[in-house]
């Protein structure tokens, strides 16, 4: 006798009550869960998945799409792998597991996210670097599949999302820069239509307005988010006559700041002295001399506050997490350091 028979009646109890235990049911004591989970794992007793998705209608696994390659996460993803720690924690709370869905640089994103939803794969998905105009949540919307947006886009399915407040970092950052004298400010943008870049420079155009500096496209730098597109930048950046060239730059990305300073550094330009850099925090900018001037974001907060709001659209735990549909946009905390220094003297 195999499986949950012999769980059954190893326990001396019936299979019904075996199957309720293993499957977190509420109608089972708790004393009565703990011997039966103790006894399965005793035994080695790994219950068959695909039976038990076939007998729920669901698989008890949560989808996290996002993108990999050498241009995305350049020599590693800091970013994501403290997000993911986060969505993993709820997850864990309802016997959930937690799935990355990587799609390839060189892969359709609408195509691989219509394989996964054909396949029937997840109980529910989290999309990540949505575009302007993004077909991923007309898709999932029309399908009927559970989702949260990580990031804000002009098409709308009324589903729930969080965005960074990156309008709130444009215009903080070009306030902080133009008050220590600076003029010629440069920022990075992605290099295709993620809806970030859209409200990044809108806002920073705005901030710029409000203090009579006329936009320069020129100061916009558009490169792979990653400390490859980093270093790229300071090099062109060093490149430029110096009354022609930005004297502060803002950046979005937390992976392009190692790189930045890399490049300013090897083209002769002293981050904190000859240029002023205001970033994303991330661990690594922990090591950088001078101490980087940050906006900052509990990066495994925002994992849990995704996974609890996804949950909350999902009839099985919305219960748990009576939410509503959320849709926020995350502050962040400026942390002062040494980078942004004042603009050194024309002439």
């Amino acid at each position: 006798m195999k499986g949950i028979r012999r769980l059954a009646q190893e326990l001396d109890i019936s299979i019904g009550t075996v199957s309720r235990a293993l499957n977190g049911k509420p109608d089972v004591n708790e004393q009565t869960r703990k011997r039966v989970l103790e006894a399965a794992a005793a035994m080695g007793y790994v219950p068959n998945q695909a039976g038990r998705a076939l007998r729920k209608g669901s698989t008890g696994v949560i989808g996290f799409m996002m993108q990999s390659g050498s241009q995305i996460t350049g020599e590693g993803d800091v970013f994501f792998m403290s997000v993911f720690d986060g969505v993993q924690t709820v997850c864990a709370r309802h016997q959930l597991d937690l799935v990355v869905l990587l799609c390839a640089s060189e892969d359709d994103p609408d195509a691989y996210l219509q394989r996964v939803v054909d396949r029937g794969f997840v109980d529910g998905l989290i999309i990540s670097a949505t575009k302007r105009h993004d077909h991923r949540i007309d898709f999932l919307s029309q399908r009927g599949v559970p989702f949260i947006a990580l990031g804000r886009s002009l098409t709308d399915a009324g589903h729930p999302w969080f965005d960074l407040d990156f309008e709130g970092m444009a215009e903080t950052g070009v306030d902080r820069l133009v008050a220590k004298g600076h003029r010629r400010i440069g920022i990075f943008a992605p290099m295709d239509d993620t809806n970030l870049g859209y409200i990044f420079i809108e806002h920073y155009r705005a901030a710029l307005e409000r203090h009579g500096i006329a936009f320069n496209p020129d100061f916009i730098f558009r490169a792979h988010p990653n400390d490859r597109g980093g270093h790229q930048i300071g090099e062109r950046i060093a490149a430029m006559p110096p009354d022609q060239r930005p004297t502060g730059f803002i950046l979005t990305n937390e992976m392009m700041t190692v790189g930045l300073y890399r490049g300013l550094y090897d083209s002769g330009l002293q981050p904190g002295k000859d240029f002023a850099v205001m970033g994303r925090d991330s661990p690594q900018a922990h090591y950088l001399t001078p101490k980087l001037t940050c906006f900052h974001l509990s990066l495994r907060d925002l994992g849990i506050a995704l996974a609890e709001s996804l949950l909350a659209t999902m009839p099985d735990f919305s219960g748990d997490y009576p939410l509503g549909v959320v849709r926020k946009v995350l502050p962040l905390q400026l942390i002062e350091g040494d980078s942004d220094c004042p603009a050194p003297p024309e002439g």
